[in-house]
């Protein structure tokens, strides 16, 4: 079994959250998973630990919005890409924490296919290269089940991330893939995003 994949495109963030918090409030046993690729327009999210002391700068008209995925503050935009995760965690059989590294090690190799060395934090969750971070996660599990998921610095404005402690660490650096690959290798947005939901259905359902 592997997860439907959707490509619904830009979608306002507070309707995505809510329907993801629909299905996964109505889905039952029988239901399929889903990963729903989508993208934002400009918007901080603070996860349940979120402190506001991490938006640094407030005097901008970008929304704050406070989540209930865990993590801390993140920032979504055009040209990030966006994969939510509608997964049966307990119908895998897996832990959180194995979850977490099936998510990570998809993206880590989804980069290597264009040779790029990432690798994953046990203690700051998200995927790395040369000490950027270039792809955040926050799910949030409710009766076995995950939603929300992870974010994808694809070719984004990365202005915004100057007015936050990404996920929380003052100073983090962040990296989008557009600045790892030349532009003649680089995917397009829809390619890179369906290529990376196709490795997290192989790795996520592996058994």
């Amino acid at each position: 079994m592997t997860a439907n994949i959707r490509e619904i495109g830009k979608v306002d963030y507070h309707s995505c959250w809510n329907q993801m918090k629909d299905y996964t409030e109505n889905r039952d046993d029988s239901s399929f998973d889903e990963l729903w690729l989508v993208e934002h327009d400009p918007v901080f999210t603070l996860g349940l630990a979120g402190k506001e002391e991490h938006i640094l700068i407030k005097d901008h008209n970008i929304p704050i919005v406070n989540t209930d995925r865990g993590g801390q503050v993140t920032y979504h935009g055009p040209q990030q890409i966006v994969i939510y995760l509608l997964v049966d965690i307990k119908r895998l059989n897996i832990s959180v924490r194995d979850f977490v590294m099936r998510i990570e090690n998809s993206i880590i190799q989804y980069l290597s296919e264009f040779g790029i060395e990432a690798y994953g934090d046990r203690d700051a969750p998200g995927v790395y290269v040369s000490g950027k971070k270039i792809a955040s996660l926050g799910l949030k599990i409710r009766k076995g089940c995950s939603y929300h998921g992870l974010s994808f610095n694809f070719a984004m404005d990365k202005i915004p991330f100057n007015y936050i402690n990404p996920c929380g660490y003052a100073g983090l650096q962040v990296v989008n893939m557009s600045e790892l690959v030349a532009n003649d290798k680089l995917p397009t947005f829809d390619r890179a995003s369906y290529d990376l939901a196709n490795i997290l259905n192989r790795l996520i359902y592996l058994s």
